[in-house]
């Protein structure tokens, strides 16, 4: 509740910072229970802890007892660490826990002066932040946790003077207290209803437009149905205002519901012979169906293999439908990896299938976190994080709805995640393994050897992922006997060195898997431990071994049969989609590094989802080059399966997003620059367009960092010339324009006409928006020479585009007309309908201004219907608001502001608060002149 201090009999007792005041905030944390060796041990050191770290704790605990000795408190060693005694009433943090608690009680039996006397007590035992000064990453989402406690008091408290009349008196206090916490409705709700029975209506208002311009400027949001309400009741003066006590609107406003349904359905698929763990799936179900609000997330524990996923999955299937009907939603953390996504990810992530556009979605992490607990504060979702990290991997994915619940599986003990029950998982029970045996291997040959089968789990330890594969092994060689793989497994030295369980190792069960397979069926294995990506395509097994065959699906049976390889679903043509175990890809990767030619293989498979970005964008752009080619190698799936994958390319880079991240990751750490800088400007431009800008800066630093290493001066180029794409989105012009002069003065180098034109047409672009026209025009036409000079005439619209636009602003509209269209010609010559519409709206916007309406509503609507797949909201936003004007322009009025709030809608969601005040302008004009009969002027 502030700095940690403690008092003695004789006055302040010092705890010097650092360690000493890390166990003693832990301890006091959880007075009265234990807290173990290793929780300790993780709070004072987050990654790498020393060798002597147990004995520095013991050195922490032996030097608190002497400090605490005066202060009356005692801290007793309880296996498996210590607990710290002393009496409740001692301890500040348990002093206002239990008179919020008694305030609440009191506040039931209508005792509402003593409940309001008791909280004010509780206010006033805050010294500053909580747990100020302790810098431990573990300790912060306990501190946050307590300041949102003491926000609660404080609204509850105010919730109770309002009703006993105390307006006047809150009417003080309350600014400041929502200057401290701005984003908290309730406090703006009690806030406005003070000042509204204290005759301050205006000012009520007020404070309501400055609280809604702060949640859409700061997270894109609209305020909540109660807050909105209560405005609304201002404004008409309802009666029933004098008589309301203490508001309670939304803790954050609602958004519509997500565009893609399905992607609020996220689980993987349900394990078909699962067994076993009946009292772990109670736990964790008990966690996520109860209505204890203290514990709504459930952290599953345990070493590699011991099936905390399986758990987690199963129980998350068992549940979901009945108690989670809005849906759920899923990622695989990859704690276990060298690179763990960062939550700013997963949060873009999960945004996005909550239905928040691209542009609408903030840059930092906070930011971030507080639209994602908002808009699931009023939903009920589960989060199922699979193998997490840390505690701050995790703590900005949780929730803060009361109806959401987590799960979360890692190998770290995440102790300080608050309102988490932690359930450890150990191996299968020893009948629950001869179980798994029966289902995989047929009972039949179990009790054949019931000596020997019992034997065989206990000499796999019951390990659930060795008893697998095992197993597996066993139902693909029917001619053995159980007692044959004892024996074998019992000659196995080879080990995983980081998962061992008494005598049995993983590795040991891999190794005997692998060492059944035929010579070609190993080897794939190997390979396959080259491909980066958390799942594997079927078309990487063929570009591993550089064999086109029609169904490469064949290639990798043989590696599904002995579960060394699983399938998780599969991919827009329909073939499976493979995944390791991370313990199986470990092995398989060890096997790759004893491969030759590993490099050229990463070549091929990099080459192959280069082939497809760039065929996908084919679909989507057609022949509108957008960016430079280089010499860097393709391979090509076979062409059928090729055609089927890509049928909706959308679909298919939206679900290979990720893998394709990692393949640019994998060329750069491979040194293969040219395959680099290629793919990502392939992708880059794709993302672009889908506003996937989170995705746009992760590739495109990788490719920088390649084509730098390398020196490659056309890399270079290229990369510059995407680093001015993404500072343009970013707002960040001056950044932009010095990317782009080195991205020209790159391309002129290397003799790279193409890129010269491209960053000219650029820099018209810019000259243009800086409102220097004859600079524009000039650069737009050597922009043509260039475009014209290599052949590539299907770039010359972006030019000739910003040439009639010129003329259009000069009223010169004959050559305006006669300029665009040419470029919609070759807009459309190059099959991007997007291009198209980029010309069409600004044809549209010459005929307004030269009076054609008719043909200008033409114009607008053939734009519109271009991009209404797979949805540009930008694009619609602008093309909406010009289409609403010219209906109004006809005297049109539904149709006008039909349109106009459609474009306001979106622009809303955007966060584009310029184009928001235009829009609403243009809308309040409307409706105005449609009054008085007349059309409106645009």
């Amino acid at each position: 509740m502030g700095p940690l201090e403690v008092d003695g009999a004789d006055g302040p007792v010092r705890v010097p910072p650092g360690r000493q005041q890390v166990v003693l905030a832990a301890l006091l944390l959880d007075l009265d229970r234990v807290v173990s060796t290793d929780d300790l041990v993780d709070m004072l050191w987050s990654h790498e802890p020393p060798e002597t770290a147990r004995t520095q704790v013991q050195i922490c605990i032996s030097r608190l007892r002497r400090i605490l000795r005066p202060a009356q408190a005692v801290i007793d060693t309880r296996p498996p660490g210590y607990v710290l005694r002393a009496e409740p009433e001692s301890v500040d943090l348990h002093l206002f826990r239990a008179r919020v608690h008694a305030a609440g009680s009191l506040e039931k039996q209508g005792r509402l002066e003593e409940a309001a006397s008791l909280l004010r007590e509780a206010e006033a035992l805050w010294r500053g932040p909580a747990l100020g000064g302790i810098d431990a990453e573990a300790l912060r989402a306990r501190a946050a946790r307590i300041r949102t406690d003491r926000v609660d008091a404080l609204e509850q408290r105010v919730g109770i003077e309002l009703g006993l009349g105390l307006h006047t008196v809150l009417v003080a206090e309350l600014p400041a207290l929502l200057d401290e916490n701005p984003l908290r409705e309730r406090l703006c709700a009690q806030l406005m209803l003070a000042l509204y029975r204290s005759g301050r209506k205006a000012e009520a208002l007020r404070v309501y437009r400055t609280s809604r311009d702060r949640l859409v400027e700061e997270l894109g949001l609209e305020p909540g149905a109660r807050l909105r309400a209560l405005e609304k009741a201002i404004l008409t003066q309802d009666p029933e205002l004098d008589s309301l006590v203490g508001p309670e609107p939304e803790t954050s406003p609602r958004r519509s519901p997500p565009h893609d349904q399905h992607l609020l359905f996220q689980l993987p698929s349900d394990t078909s012979d699962f067994v076993g763990r009946g009292d772990t799936e109670a736990a964790v179900a008990d966690v996520l169906v109860s209505a204890d609000e203290s514990a709504r997330i459930a952290v599953l524990l345990g070493p590699p293999g011991i099936g905390k996923s399986a758990v987690a999955v199963h129980v998350a299937h068992r549940v979901a439908e009945e108690h989670f009907p809005d849906g759920q939603l899923y990622c695989d953390l990859r704690g276990t990896s060298e690179t763990p996504l960062p939550p700013t990810q997963v949060l873009g992530r999960f945004l996005r299938a909550l239905g928040v556009p691209g542009q609408a979605i903030p840059d930092e992490l906070d930011e971030r976190a507080v639209m994602y607990r908002g808009i699931l504060a009023t939903r009920r979702v589960l989060v199922v994080l699979d193998d997490a990290a840390s505690e701050a991997q995790v703590a900005p994915l949780i929730p803060g709805g009361d109806g959401c619940r987590v799960v979360v599986t890692s190998r770290a003990r995440l102790t300080g995640v608050p309102g988490a029950r932690r359930v450890e998982l150990h191996p299968l029970g020893e009948e629950h393994a001869l179980a798994l045996l029966y289902q995989v291997v047929g009972a039949q040959r179990v009790d054949g050897e019931p000596g020997a089968a019992r034997t065989l789990v206990r000499t796999v330890g019951c390990l659930p992922l060795a008893l697998r594969i095992v197993a597996a092994r066993l139902a693909a060689k029917p001619h053995w006997t159980l007692s044959t793989i004892v024996a074998r497994l019992s000659d196995e030295r080879h080990r995983l060195d980081e998962l061992a369980h008494g005598d049995m190792t993983v590795r040991a069960s891999l190794a005997l898997t692998y060492n059944g397979l035929d010579e070609p069926d190993a080897r794939l294995f190997a390979l396959l431990g080259l491909v980066a990506g958390a799942t594997v395509p079927v078309w990487a097994a063929g570009a591993l071994l550089d064999d086109r065959r029609a169904r490469p699906a064949d290639l990798v049976e043989p590696l599904l049969d002995t579960h060394m390889l699983d399938t998780v679903g599969s991919d827009c043509a329909g073939e499976p989609v493979y995944r390791f175990h991370h313990l199986v890809r470990e092995y398989a990767m060890e096997k790759g590094r004893d491969l030759s030619a590993e490099r050229e293989r990463v070549r091929r498979l990099v080459g192959g989802w280069l082939f497809l970005v760039e065929e996908a964008n084919r679909k989507v752009f057609g022949d509108n080059l957008l960016r430079v080619r280089g010499n860097a190698f393709r391979w090509s799936p076979p062409g059928e399966y090729v055609e089927r994958l890509l049928a909706d390319p959308h679909a298919w880079i939206e679900r290979e997003r990720t893998n394709i991240l990692t393949a640019i990751r994998q060329a750069a750490d491979a040194g293969l620059d040219e395959e680099c800088w290629e793919l990502v400007s392939q992708f880059c431009v794709y993302a672009e367009r889908r506003c996937f800008f989170d995705d746009f800066e992760e590739a495109l630093w990788s490719g920088v960092e390649s084509v730098r290493a390398s020196a490659n001066v056309r890399g270079i180029a290229a990369m510059d010339f995407s680093i001015c794409a993404l500072m343009l989105n970013r707002g960040r012009a001056e950044a932009a324009d010095a990317a782009l002069a080195r991205s020209l003065a790159g391309f002129t180098g290397t003799g790279d006409r193409f890129g010269v034109g491209l960053c000219r047409a650029w820099a018209a672009e810019s000259a243009y928006l800086r409102h220097e026209p004859a600079r524009a025009c000039s650069l737009s036409e050597a922009a043509l020479t260039d475009f014209e000079a290599v052949g590539e005439r299907s770039a010359m619209w972006r030019p000739l585009m910003l040439l009639g636009r010129v003329c259009a602003d000069q009223s010169a509209y004959g050559e305006a007309r006669s300029l665009l269209g040419r470029a919609l010609g070759h807009a459309e010559a190059s099959g991007d309908p997007r291009a198209q519409s980029q010309v069409l709206y600004q044809m549209a916007k010459a005929d307004l201004e030269c009076g054609d309406r008719l043909g200008s509503r033409e114009r607008f609507q053939r734009a519109l219907g271009l991009i209404t797949h797979p949805g540009d909201p930008m694009g619609e936003a602008l093309l909406s608001f010009g289409l609403g004007r010219v209906h109004a322009a006809l005297g049109e009025v539904d149709p006008a502001r039909r349109l106009m709030r459609r474009s306001l809608e979106l622009w809303e969601s955007l966060g584009d608060h310029g184009e928001v005040g235009r829009v609403r302008g243009a809308l309040a004009e409307t409706s105005a002149r449609a009054g008085a009969g007349a059309a409106v002027r645009c």
